[in-house]
């Protein structure tokens, strides 16, 4: 026996979309769904999944309608996947889903087949069957951009989401692949520890040396600030982040607060990663004793 309230009910957790195994599961006969979408009242989405009652989806809609449209053990993936976890600004106009199985191709689905996805890496947010954070991350390694990929793992990591130990354990089985390579480089910034705080420092002073500027006193207080790097003839600074630096919104307001007490106080002040100063010290030196030589001259 049919129930249009378990229909309703079904949709609203669907966002608007329901499969036709679903409906027969309802109790719905081939016949009644067949007159339903004369009538408007299912509009096709795709084969087999409609939109109940109109057709206008939101992206969750869209993506959970390509799951559906995929079939039993489908989930959404690779940019869709990011997008749904909060990774990406934009839902892509073509969904990605991944099958375990062979299918045909689906107008508006980008299909993609993983024979053995792990419970580990499926699970449902937002109602809608999706690949787990490390999951997604790794597909992202297939196909986002160098700077999606990275700006998915930034966004993964200030939403508190980013696991480096379920990371690690899926590339474990995936690392040799080129998704795996390009997931393994791109998380080298946000490894445990980030940087070794003496070790920047001897790399920093080292560079100075090398082009001959004067070197700076190093973790001191000037008037109320304690600074990394100071040179008090030109009354510039330099402060070394590390990634943890603005682990807040406070902390990130405190900071900017302090630069511009710092900027009244006529110290000029400028902020150069930990990371740069490990991977291009003669670059950060040069441009330090640019800067310099402007202070000098007054500029």
């Amino acid at each position: 026996m049919r129930s249009h309230k378990e229909l309703a009910d079904l949709a609203e957790a669907q966002h608007g979309v329901v499969s036709f195994r679903q409906l027969r599961a309802l109790g719905f006969s081939k016949g009644h769904i067949s007159r339903a979408y004369e009538a408007d009242r299912l509009r096709r989405i795709h084969r087999g999944v409609y939109a109940v009652g109109h057709a206008r989806l939101s992206d969750h809609g869209r993506c959970h309608a390509a799951v559906l449209a995929c079939g039993d053990g489908a989930v959404l993936s690779h940019l869709s996947a990011a997008w749904l976890w909060g990774f990406l600004p934009r839902c892509p106009a073509e969904s990605a889903v991944t099958t375990p199985s062979r299918g045909h191709r689906r107008r508006g689905i980008q299909v993609h087949r993983a024979a053995a996805l792990s419970s580990r890496e499926r699970v449902i947010r937002a109602g809608i069957p999706v690949t787990s954070v490390a999951r997604t991350l790794l597909d992202l390694g297939a196909v986002a951009t160098a700077r999606d990929l990275t700006s998915a793992i930034d966004r993964a990591r200030r939403l508190g989401r980013l696991d480096l130990e379920s990371v690690d354990a899926i590339l474990t089985r995936h690392g040799r692949t080129v998704a795996g390579q390009r997931l393994k480089q791109a998380l080298t910034l946000y490894r445990k520890p980030v940087f070794d705080r003496a070790r920047s420092e001897l790399l920093f002073l080292e560079a100075l040396e090398k082009v001959g500027h004067r070197l700076p006193v190093l973790n001191c207080w000037v008037e109320k600030w304690e600074i990394d790097a100071y040179w008090e003839a030109e009354r510039f600074a330099v402060e070394v982040d590390g990634w943890e630096a603005h682990g807040s919104r406070q902390a990130f307001e405190d900071d900017r607060l302090r630069l511009e007490e710092m900027k009244l106080a006529g110290i000029d002040c400028i902020r150069i990663s930990a990371r740069r100063i490990e991977t291009h010290p003669q670059q950060v030196a040069q441009r330090i004793g640019t800067f310099l030589a402007r202070r000098r001259a007054g500029e």
